[in-house]
């Protein structure tokens, strides 16, 4: 027996790579602060995946699938050959491995890409948004999640028979991933390192998180809504939404005085409500003319929550009861629940002072999108919203 290299550089770089973004994503798929971070990893898992597929095909002599090319029936015989205790070793992946690691890619690919239409629509953002409506990203959003569950299973399942084939032929196989090398009969044909396409591989990953977290999370805000707005940078490349409609006569008469909320916030019978009883606005007189009126109506109504189209205006207007007509943003169901987890501390640092300062915390508050990447608590309040 002899001590040569199986694993390539490849390989192991894509295996571990793979393994901490699957981890990451994890961790991170609850959280609307961590939503950047969680999309980046999906993109990370697709293109790895790609990467796999390729050097299957022009690998080194135990990437290539064709040395690990066994059917299902292949696998279960190895199962119960483990599972006996007399199973026999191989120095590349055995039958029920490789069937693993088919089924991880497959996985792989179907978490990716439901994500990515999940994105594009319940969040209306990234590079399909627009393509679907928010019910059929919700309708994704139940397969990536349902996959996601699956593959942490699979995963679960091949780390147990790293464990069980590791104590069955005594050897440590998940160190043999980390430096390459396994004991083999003498002859046995090793791999070479490969070290310039693990390190093309390492330089693409390392170039797209640079380019993730320096220019598409930081860019200003002005740049993806195409004009000026307050508040810190936050996402614009990476989270791209539709645009929301806007009309300069609402926004002059609705914002003298506060900031202007956007209709999908409410539902339209909620603005009709607001607008019959504009001489008691909340302890004021709008004093509108009846043309100027109608004019701002018209619009809050064509553009409220019940054409849903943001996440925001989809989930206030669900929330909202038939006989219900709340008067408030801060009244609706959604809103109390979205942000129950708030510090009254936080309710009253100097940089909030009031719910109904949504520009305090939500970047694009103006624009009405509502993004969950665009949010962030004042860094002075130690407390966040529950995603």
């Amino acid at each position: 027996m002899q001590r040569i290299l199986i694993w390539d550089v490849p390989t192991r770089l894509f295996h571990w790579t793979l393994a901490a973004s699957f981890a990451g994503a994890w961790l991170t798929s609850e959280s609307d602060q961590w939503l950047s971070v969680h999309v980046f990893l999906g993109y990370l898992m697709l293109g790895l995946v790609v990467f796999r597929l390729v050097w299957g095909l022009v690998g080194t002599r135990y990437a290539r699938f064709s040395s690990f090319w066994f059917g299902p029936k292949d696998a279960l015989t190895y199962l119960r050959q483990v599972l006996s205790g007399h199973a026999p070793r191989h120095v590349g992946h055995n039958p029920t491995g490789s069937l693993a690691i088919y089924l991880l890619l497959l996985l792989t690919l179907v978490v990716g890409v439901t994500g990515f239409f999940t994105l594009g629509g319940e969040e209306q953002q990234g590079a399909v948004a627009g393509w679907l409506g928010i019910v059929q990203g919700r309708g994704f959003k139940k397969l990536h999640e349902l996959s996601a569950w699956l593959m942490l299973l699979l995963v679960l399942g091949h780390l147990a028979g790293v464990v069980v084939e590791s104590l069955l032929h005594r050897e440590n196989l998940a160190r043999s991933m980390l430096t390459g090398s396994k004991l083999a009969d003498a002859g046995t044909p090793a791999a070479r390192p490969r070290w310039l396409v693990a390190g093309l591989l390492l330089a693409l990953m390392a170039g797209f998180g640079v380019w993730w977290f320096f220019y598409a999370l930081h860019a200003p805000l002005e740049k993806q809504l195409g004009r000026p707005v307050g508040g810190p940078q936050t996402p614009n490349v990476a989270f791209v939404g539709a645009k929301l409609a806007d009309n300069a006569q609402w926004r002059d008469e609705c914002g003298s005085c506060h900031m202007a909320f956007h209709p999908s916030l409410l539902p339209s019978r909620s603005w009709e409500r607001i607008m019959a009883q504009q001489q008691q606005h909340f302890g004021a007189d709008l004093g509108l003319d009846a043309a100027t009126s109608a004019a701002v109506l018209a619009f809050l109504s064509a553009n409220s929550a019940d054409r849903r189209a943001t996440e925001a205006a989809f989930k206030i207007e669900r929330s909202i009861q038939p006989q219900d007509v709340p008067l408030r943003v801060t009244q609706t169901p959604y809103w109390v629940k979205k942000h129950r987890d708030i510090a009254a501390a936080d309710w009253q640092s100097p940089l909030v002072k009031s719910k109904s300062n949504c520009a305090a915390c939500h970047s694009d508050a103006e624009a009405g999108t509502f993004l969950d990447a665009a949010m962030r608590i004042p860094r002075n309040a130690a407390s966040k919203a529950k995603p």
